[in-house]
């Protein structure tokens, strides 16, 4: 159709201009199953829960957020700034990183992120268990508590500036284990 399209523009002198596809985004409130979407968000204030559902592009939690994604494929990031609470379990995989950042409390548990786990200047209680990790785990400046345990993680294991400190035992790092993270 495309090829057509082109020669009967052609045709009348006039230059076809291919114009990208714009990715959609599906603001979620409540629950969605498992369908195919390309971008996610969150909008500030909502909940929503995906359950077995497939993400193309990104899944963005807004301020004051709840995500609660179980089985889940994102093929882009999870992206939460602000949110009172991000949860990515039960057996999820996300391509790229999880980005949890001045926001209240976060899990990510028994799933496999392909890039990084980032925890940053959040304010409540924050789970890293039982992840494989391709990237770096990084937990930085958050004052609710942290547990970081039986991770298979395939680049660094880095923690600092956190009060209290981290607890964490049973992580394979593949890189080092530095700052709070030391014994873990």
């Amino acid at each position: 159709m495309a090829l057509a399209g082109a020669v009967l523009g052609t045709a009348v002198g006039a230059v076809a201009v291919a114009t990208p596809a714009l990715a959609e985004e599906r603001a979620c409130r409540g629950t969605l199953g498992a369908v195919t979407l390309d971008n996610v968000r969150v909008p500030q204030g909502a909940t929503c829960t995906l359950k077995g559902t497939r993400v193309k592009g990104t899944l963005k939690v807004e301020r004051n957020a709840t995500l609660v994604a179980r089985g889940v494929h994102v093929v882009g990031n999870v992206q939460a700034e602000g949110a009172a609470s991000v949860s990515v379990v039960g057996g999820s995989v996300v391509v790229g990183s999880v980005q949890v950042k001045q926001g209240g409390a976060a899990t990510v548990e028994s799933s496999r992120i392909n890039a990084d786990i980032q925890y940053d200047a959040n304010s409540r209680y924050l789970r890293a268990n039982g992840n494989r990790v391709g990237g770096s785990v990084q937990v930085v400046g958050n004052r609710g508590g942290a547990q970081i345990n039986g991770n298979k993680i395939k680049g660094n294991l880095q923690c600092k500036e956190n009060r209290p400190a981290p607890t964490g035992k049973a992580n394979a790092v593949g890189g080092n284990k530095e700052d709070q993270c030391r014994g873990f």
